[in-house]
């Protein structure tokens, strides 16, 4: 049975932990350091802890940094319901409620539950504390998603991997006559946060940390030449815009009202020899962490990139990034099918990957 941590937040292009766990077997041994760039939902992270490897992560999506840290410092499930009891008792002190900003906000949630959930957007410090954060993880997976379907989501009928835009949404959901439904955040929270440590939670902590994952080295000074281990899924070329799809989740940790779209930043490339670039780049300032013999695995895919363009480009970007070691390629890559393309969803005009590759490579 997978660890309850692992959902507590769906997001886009992530490997199954079971992936992780076969790179650990292989590659590591307890309590060696593992290092994933672009840690998305944290499944690097939480598996590496769940099996008594050390882990950090890194990312410049703040969805992703937030529920990645979530996972790699769990807090006392009492300390997370006694946040939330002092919480709704502040809410409940206070005379003046947030009202909705927009038709959006006032057509997706219920006036009640918006006043709560702009509360604790307000009041929870994500980024500082631990136990907030874990609490805010916990709203970006429930503050949206299929109503009609399970109470325990705080929205208006909405997909629950993906943010649709604003005046889509509205006019979707005023065609079919859909009212937003009234829930208690507090206690969906209560309820959501209880579930996920139905299994005991990793005993060590790990660190994520909100950055360009060229700069990650610059961020994890402590752990120079420590890392044993990297396994980690980059962006794939020209799929999705996370700061679009995922906008709603953004906004709640502090973003616009509204999707802001961010060409060629960490999460987003469509010109491929800027793709090879960028991660580079990113090889370049990853490989300070790396131990003197240490081994590095992607799982990689794109709509125009053949498995073999693929390998070509890792492997000539890792070895152009790290000129003072040896990188060689331990397989020509192992294919498989993608089954659920999270990536594609409601991304009229795309044209969904079919295959993501694997390539290992030993850095000595």
């Amino acid at each position: 049975m997978r660890h309850p941590l692992h959902a507590i937040c769906p997001y886009f292009a992530m490997f199954p932990e079971r992936f992780v766990a076969e790179q650990l077997l292989a590659y590591t041994r307890p309590k060696d350091l593992v290092f994933d760039p672009f840690c998305g939902r944290g499944t690097t992270v939480l598996e590496s802890l769940l099996n008594g490897r050390a882990a950090i992560g890194s990312d410049i999506n703040p969805v992703a940094a937030c529920v990645a840290g979530a996972k790699a410092q769990v807090p006392e499930l009492q300390a997370v319901l006694a946040r939330l009891n002092a919480l709704e008792e502040l809410f409940e002190a206070i005379d003046e409620r947030a009202t909705p900003p927009s038709d959006f906000f006032a057509t997706c949630f219920h006036v009640k539950t918006f006043a709560q959930i702009a509360f604790l957007r307000e009041r929870l410090t994500w980024q500082d504390d631990p136990t907030d954060r874990f609490i805010a993880a916990v709203i970006l997976g429930v503050l949206h998603g299929e109503s009609h379907r399970s109470a325990m989501c705080l929205s208006n009928r909405m997909p629950r991997t993906i943010s649709t835009k604003p005046d889509y949404s509205v006019r979707w959901w005023r065609e079919r006559g859909l009212e937003p439904p009234e829930r208690d955040a507090f206690k969906i929270l209560r309820q959501a946060a209880s579930f996920r440590y139905s299994k005991l939670p990793p005993r060590a902590h790990g660190k994520v940390v909100l950055t360009d994952s060229r700069k990650a080295a610059e961020r994890f000074v402590e752990h120079n030449g420590k890392v044993a281990l990297v396994v980690t899924s980059p962006p794939y070329l020209d799929t999705t815009d996370y700061s679009e799809d995922q906008w709603l989740r953004l906004w709640f940790l502090g973003g616009s009202e509204r999707p802001v779209h961010r060409l060629n930043r960490d999460d987003r490339h469509t010109v491929p020899t800027d793709y090879w670039s960028f991660l580079s780049e990113v090889w370049n300032g990853t490989e300070p962490l790396l131990r003197e013999s240490s081994t590095i695995v992607i799982r990689i895919g794109g709509t125009r990139l053949a498995k073999d363009a693929l390998l070509e480009g890792l492997q000539s970007g890792l070895s152009e990034a790290m000129k003072r070691r040896t990188v060689r390629a331990l397989h020509s890559g192992r294919s498989s099918e993608i089954t659920k393309r999270q990536t594609n969803s409601f991304r009229p005009g795309t044209k969904p990957e079919r295959l993501e590759h694997d390539f290992t490579f030993q850095v000595t």
